[in-house]
């Protein structure tokens, strides 16, 4: 830690002597430097970080204008450092630790009696969230408060900061947010009815539907991903239009089968999987289609740098389900 010390003291000297302030106080564009390195790409660096690439590429030029010399070349085939490079690379990461092991210390001391608002959009909050909440509580060491509601208003909760973290499936991007993506979740054919595992488009015509309504995010993801294989969704016989998705699975779970014609949805499978198992619904996938949709991890970019929300964050990614 002293040899560290010694090496930061001396560059900060030589630093302030040539341009007047010591730029590792700005940590920022340290962190870019290491995510660049971690990431290998200018450009999965600036989805990291949730900035732009060219903001990546201004921060990178500037730490080495700052230290003047190059530190990292681009290749075709990813990011190299150079020898100064590596060596600043070993004194970042030093740097990155000691600042981290630093937070947590102090936020044991500020957040012993903390409550962590957490927000969620519907298919998340009530499908997927359960299945480790308590985890994240053990995870975090403080109490985790759910909140779920459209991913609009979970939105508009983060601005206010009424929530400190969203986990959403049709976001709203706002300036200010940091969106990160988080997982794949899948949409299939739902029906109370058993189905072939595979059901081609020309088949979809003959079922009875029912369908979220016309302003629904995740309608429009439906509506084009039929459109590439050449189906026309508003040609479908409706049975019904719902405004959410759990009113579209109890619709499908009290459907009466009326002439051998399923009636069928387009639903989360996050949202079935237990109604699968006891039989209750059944489902499958269109020949040729897999539609999916980014679910996403959504913070308030000036707690970019709050250790406590890193250590949730990165618990959350882990617990990946697909």
């Amino acid at each position: 830690m002293q040899y560290l010390l010694v090496i930061i003291i001396n560059l900060s000297y030589n630093i302030q002597k040539k341009k007047g302030y010591f730029m590792l106080r700005d940590f920022n564009k340290i962190e870019t430097f290491l995510t660049v390195i971690k990431e290998k790409s200018f450009s999965k660096a600036s989805k990291k970080l949730g900035i732009s690439q060219p903001a990546v590429t201004q921060q990178m030029k500037l730490l080495e204008e700052y230290l003047d010399t190059k530190i990292v070349d681009r290749k075709k085939n990813g990011i190299k450092l150079t020898k100064v490079g590596e060596q600043f690379y070993k004194i970042a990461v030093k740097l990155e630790k000691s600042i981290s092991n630093a937070e947590k210390e102090v936020i044991k001391i500020i957040n012993k009696e903390l409550i962590f608002m957490l927000g969620s959009s519907f298919v998340i909050g009530n499908y997927i969230l359960p299945d480790f909440l308590t985890e994240i509580q053990d995870a975090i060491k403080n109490d985790v408060i759910i909140k779920v509601d459209e991913s609009s208003k979970m939105t508009e909760e983060l601005l206010d900061k009424k929530i400190d973290l969203a986990l959403l499936e049709s976001p709203v991007f706002q300036d200010g947010i940091i969106y990160r993506e988080w997982m794949d979740d899948e949409l299939v054919l739902v029906s109370k009815t058993p189905l072939p595992k595979v059901v081609r488009p020309e088949d979809l015509n003959s079922f009875k539907w029912v369908c979220r309504e016309e302003e629904s995010h995740t309608r429009q993801i439906i509506k084009a991903e039929f459109e590439k294989a050449g189906v026309d969704c508003d040609s479908f016989k409706m049975r019904s239009v719902v405004t959410s998705s759990t009113a579209a699975k109890q619709t499908i779970l009290k459907s009466s089968v009326i002439d051998d014609i399923p009636t069928v949805s387009i639903i989360s499978k996050h949202m079935i999987d237990d109604n699968i198992e006891t039989g209750e619904l059944f489902y499958a996938r269109v020949r040729g289609l897999k539609i999916t949709r980014k679910l996403y991890i959504a913070y308030l970019r000036d707690r970019k740098q709050d250790a406590f929300m890193d250590s949730v964050i990165n618990y959350i990614v882990s617990k990946r389900k697909v």
